[in-house]
């Protein structure tokens, strides 16, 4: 039954009400929609307002507003959902404050862009950017003391008028009262002197204020409905950087750098080592004093700092340890006078490549400052004023690969220097032409060998350089492919030589944040200094903590030595060849059911066909199959119309490609152009598998199969081999030197294969490890039809194929030590040195252990 107040209302008790407004009053009538009596008494989850042109919808539960065309009202069905009964996920935040006002921001943000096209301009981009700045900044000072209290606000409700037509001039007078000392003000109008002079360079430019219209107006006022005394300023900037930016607001709440991910840095970095010199000094009034001279001599610098994430939190943890020694020292000092803190905001430094961010990360700085302010004032009973500001941090707008890092945070003597951050990682496919240019740029004098790397590479020389001209230490987060495989050969060399080496380590995790339980992507955590005697410390991707003597560019406890691509196995091992490619564009593959087709109208083709495997027909049981022809065979298959019609696509495909190789192979379509198979039993090994198994997945093929690229075979294995590469150690070595794909080991011959340690075995040794082998083949025929995938599944294991595979360990580990390891960290560090004494011409300069 219908609840409404008017005769054109519709009011669904509990869901739905909806009204047609009076023409450019929508916004109007959904605010005295959501205030009528029969609203408060039915309770409706979604209002809806519309005058036949415009629309206004609000979801009461989430407090959310669309506003918009009547036309595009279908672009909005998310907040239309709760009708249906759908709730829209939403990942859990760190705050709601943080998420609603980035939400509302990036609305108000498209508005104010809507209404002023122009603006899209590069050369307007940095006025846009101060405007967003200045705004936000008015909001949160309203909220916290700064400014008086709803200041802000009552200006938009009772000066600016519904369409908009006066908020520039308004708010361009507010901007400029902001950077005009009070002696100074003749000429301000009478609602802007109620605002303070700032000061600290947030309002000094003399930067145009874009236009408004209705949409924006009515944004700005629901932007100044929200608490901003609640947000917290780590967040908050990234938050507010992704409104702005249309690439990153997909993935709003996802994509910054988390408090308990930049704390994994920092206190290895430099706060542990702070808290242990209170701890020593707690009883010492000079030790104590001492402790805050250091403080007030560090520097953090961030290259790659966004919207500030890092500085902030080194901000907010400096002040607070500054405020426990005050604490301390008025505990042993009666005649302790009223402390004031020291820690400036010119002590913190970036680089940052987009504006916004920048200018966020200015604004974020100044907003933790003011909250670390009043928890002194909480504490002593008094601190600094709110206002002026003092000049914020040092955040250059620039590209951090070619800016020169002395300029922004010159080296100081006496100082304690600690460069920190997330730099962009990109591999190589994924750098545009100007990134490969940086690349050039960096390396240019440094080696010629850096092609292949990642772009986060260019950062880990930059702070290389930096740290040896300032004395400092950098520590970022990366991928882990810059301490596996090639990259650990090309870059770990050229930071070596300059006398540092690696200080602490996370081993790969996977990086997350607390706004979302989405998985991040594979991370390490790398600290780098001057090489010194002092314990190293190598946390686990579980989290434990080990002291140890020396971390290798692979993040192990163990010499540093850098493992490079070999020709040929070092031990006792057989060849392992690439299966063979056919670069057909797909045309001589089938799957089963197409090859049935053929051989039910040519039953005697069925000798033209070879089922083949790569990691998925292996791992998976999944059936394809390919036309494995010669000279003698090819006039059969070119008999049948079906394969022919295949070979003619073949040949095309190869006329048309761009590599002479391949179009020098079109006239022979029934050929692969890469032919490795021999005959005899093959030893199967994918090249790419899951991190999650125990155990690399590799088995004997059915004879007459043929192994495919990029995959390996072993043609005629000795079974004690296939012990070996099903062993711990093995899969060990592999996800450690091998290059991966996030966590996931992708294989190598010549640089896992051909360089794994491996003992000298005696006969007796390898007729234990075969039959050790045979164990496992067995256990796999105990469960027919289970795929390998199922098998190795880490939880749903066998216990009897597990039993064979430990059995395996046992007996391997025993013939390379006498027993059996306690851990992987104990069998990988025995692995490198083992390879280290074999290898010393590959030892890195560096320390070894």
């Amino acid at each position: 039954m219908n609840k409404g107040e008017l005769s054109n209302d519709l009011l669904w008790k509990g869901k739905l009400f909806f009204r047609v407004s009076p023409r450019d009053k929508v916004a109007e009538t959904l605010d005295e929609m959501a205030e009528a009596a029969a609203a408060k008494a039915h309770r409706p989850r979604i209002l809806i307002a519309t005058d036949g042109a415009k629309v206004s919808i609000r979801d009461m539960k989430a407090d959310e507003y669309r506003h918009d065309d009547l036309a595009k009202l279908g672009d909005h069905f998310d907040i239309l959902l709760p009708l249906g009964g759908v709730e829209r996920y939403e990942a859990a935040p760190e705050n709601p404050a943080d998420i609603k006002a980035a939400s509302r921001l990036a609305r108000f943000y498209d508005a104010i862009v809507a209404a002023n096209r122009e603006w899209l301009k590069q050369d307007r981009t940095h006025a846009m950017n101060l405007f967003m700045t200045r705004v936000l900044f008015c909001l949160f000072a309203e909220d916290t003391g700064i400014l008086e209290e709803g200041l802000f606000s009552r200006t938009i409700a009772e000066l600016m008028s519904r369409d908009g037509s006066n908020a520039k001039s308004i708010l361009t007078a507010l901007f400029d009262a902001m950077d005009r000392p009070n002696d100074d003000r003749d000429d301000v109008p009478a609602y802007a002197r109620r605002y303070p002079y700032v000061n600290g360079g947030l309002f000094r430019d003399r930067t145009e204020v874009p236009e408004f219209d209705g949409a924006a107006l009515r944004l700005l006022v629901e932007l100044s409905l929200l608490n901003y005394a609640a947000i917290t300023p780590d967040i908050f900037g990234s938050m507010i950087q992704a409104a702005v930016d249309p690439a990153l607001r997909a993935r709003m709440g996802v994509h910054y750098t988390s408090v308990s991910n930049i704390m994994n840095i920092l206190r290895p970095m430099f706060l542990d080592s702070l808290e242990r010199d209170l701890i020593r000094g707690w009883n010492s009034k000079p030790a104590l004093e001492a402790l805050l001279k250091r403080l007030y001599r560090l520097r953090v610098f961030d290259p790659a700092c966004g919207s500030g994430n890092f500085l902030i939190v080194s901000y907010r943890e400096m002040r607070r340890l500054e405020i426990r020694v005050f604490q301390r020292l008025k505990e042993l000092s009666s005649q302790l006078s009223l402390p004031m803190s020291e820690i400036r905001l010119s002590s913190f430094f970036g680089i940052e490549y987009t504006d916004f961010a920048a200018e966020t990360a200015k604004l974020s700085l100044w907003i933790a400052q003011h909250q670390l302010n009043k928890e002194f004032e909480g504490v002593f009973g008094s601190g600094k004023p709110a206002l002026p500001l003092t000049d914020g941090g040092t955040i250059r707008c620039g590209n951090a690969t070619r800016v020169p890092w002395l300029s922004v945070c010159p080296a100081e003597k006496g100082s304690e220097t600690y460069v920190v951050g997330n730099p962009p990682y990109l591999g190589r496919g994924q750098q545009t032409a100007e990134q490969k240019a940086d690349m050039a740029h960096v390396f240019d004098g440094v080696t010629t060998k850096y092609g292949n790397m990642d772009y986060v590479c260019a950062f880990m020389i930059k702070a290389s350089e930096y740290a040896a001209a300032t004395g400092g230490r950098f520590a970022f987060v990366t991928t882990n492919s810059i301490c596996q495989g090639e990259h650990a050969s090309l870059l770990w060399p050229l930071i070596y030589k300059r006398g540092q080496e690696i200080l602490f380590a996370h081993q790969a995790f996977k990086w997350r944040n607390g706004a979302s339980n989405v998985a991040g992507v594979t991370c390490i955590i790398v600290g780098v200094g001057a090489a010194s005697s002092e314990e190293k410390l190598l946390y686990s991707p579980e989290g434990t903590l080990k002291a140890v003597k020396n971390i290798n560019p692979y993040l192990v406890d163990a010499p540093t030595v850098i493992v490079r691509p070999r020709r040929a196995a070092g031990s006792d091992l057989p060849r392992m060849n690439f299966g063979s490619m056919s670069n057909d564009g797909g045309h001589l593959l089938f799957s089963p059911q197409e090859m049935n087709a053929v051989l039910a109208e040519h039953p005697d083709s069925r000798p033209l066909f070879k089922r083949i495997y790569g990691a998925q027909e292996f791992i998976k049981g999944i059936e394809r199959w390919c036309l494995w022809l010669d000279d003698k065979n090819v006039s059969q298959a070119e008999a049948i119309p079906a394969l022919k019609t295949r070979l003619e696509r073949c040949r095309t495909y190869r006329e048309d490609s761009k590599r002479p190789e391949t179009k020098s192979w079109a006239s022979s379509p029934h050929l692969f152009i890469e032919n490795r198979h021999e005959p005899g039993e093959i030893l199967f090994i994918p090249q790419v598998s899951s991190e999650r198994r125990a155990y690399l997945p590799v088995g004997y093929l059915p004879q007459d199969s043929l192994v495919i690229a990029p995959h390996f075979a072993i043609f005629d294995a000795p079974h004690h081999v296939m012990a070996i590469l099903s062993s711990r150690l093995h899969a060990l070595w592999s996800l450690a030197v091998g290059g991966g794909l996030e966590l996931r080991i992708r294989y190598s011959n010549t640089l896992i294969y051909h360089t794994l340690p491996l003992p000298d075995l005696s006969e007796k040794q390898k007729a234990i490890l075969s039959d050790c082998a045979w164990k496992i083949m067995d256990e796999r025929e105990n469960h027919p039809g289970a795929r390998i995938d199922d098998l190795y599944d880490p939880g749903k294991m066998p216990p009897g194929l597990l039993k064979a595979h430990q059995e395996l360990d046992e007996a391997l580990e025993t013939i390379y030590r006498g027993r059996p390891f306690k851990s992987d960290e104990e069998r990988l560090s025995h692995l490198f040195k083992l390879y280290a004494a074999r290898n010393t011409t590959e030892m890195a300069t560096g320390r070894a252990a």
